[in-house]
């Protein structure tokens, strides 16, 4: 099987446990406004893959992954392409590979209940704590994400929780109160992480011909987030 991934980074540290192969995939549902990458948000584009060149280009820096590393899913959104990421999951655990998921969690078929049985833990980021900033910032109901939380609770995947933080929108005890409920219903979450958001992508933006959508928004300061982690 073949698919379309946007770019490949080698060497993540930011990206799920240890050192990760990092594989972005082209296509996007979702019309978040702090996306941090819009070239990744067409279907079309990207450059063609099969699973196994994606694993065998993996399988090269397999000496650095350590016992935590591995390869890790990106996007856009990998779940749009979730037979292609199964295939890549399948093709990277036949080498002795762990296998990370970072995901929106706003789709859920049987294609992705597929893809979930063979991935070893999950970012999942959760934007905001209400289903009017869920619809009106990023293009779904806050539902999507709570019911994928729930199927990955049920499959006892170890998942990470994560939240851009943007000023005036997510940056409050009411959110950090209700990811911190998350964590206390769902056991398979053991841990959560905040980070600021940042505007470095607009260049992106600027060179696609596109108007960053959040470039009104500040990025937080350290101590902010510090605060908020205290909260958590």
């Amino acid at each position: 099987m073949k698919g379309y991934v946007s770019s490949i980074q080698s060497m993540g540290t930011l990206d799920g446990p240890g050192v990760r192969f990092v594989t972005f995939l082209q296509g996007c549902n979702l019309n978040c406004g702090c996306c941090h990458n819009p070239e990744t948000k067409a279907t079309s584009g990207g450059t063609e893959y099969s699973a196994a060149e994606i694993a065998e280009k993996c399988e090269k820096y397999k000496a650095y992954f350590g016992q935590k590393g591995g390869i890790t899913l990106s996007g856009g959104e990998p779940l749009m392409q979730s037979k292609f990421a199964s295939e890549i999951f399948k093709e990277c655990k036949n080498r002795g590979i762990n296998t990370c998921l970072d995901t929106s969690g706003s789709i859920l078929s049987a294609d992705v209940l597929s893809l979930l049985d063979l991935t070893d833990c999950v970012l999942l980021d959760i934007k905001y704590n209400t289903d009017e900033l869920y619809k009106k910032y990023v293009g779904c109901s806050i539902e999507k994400p709570l019911e994928f939380l729930k199927v990955l609770n049920q499959k006892g995947i170890p998942t990470v929780i994560r939240q851009v933080i943007i000023p005036t929108l997510n940056d409050n005890s009411e959110s950090m109160a209700f990811l911190k409920s998350l964590k206390e219903e769902y056991p398979c979450v053991y841990k959560i992480e905040l980070l600021p958001f940042k505007k470095i992508c607009k260049t992106k933006y600027d060179n696609l011909g596109l108007v960053f959508p959040f470039d009104c928004y500040e990025t937080p300061s350290a101590e902010l987030i510090k605060q908020l982690e205290a909260k958590l």
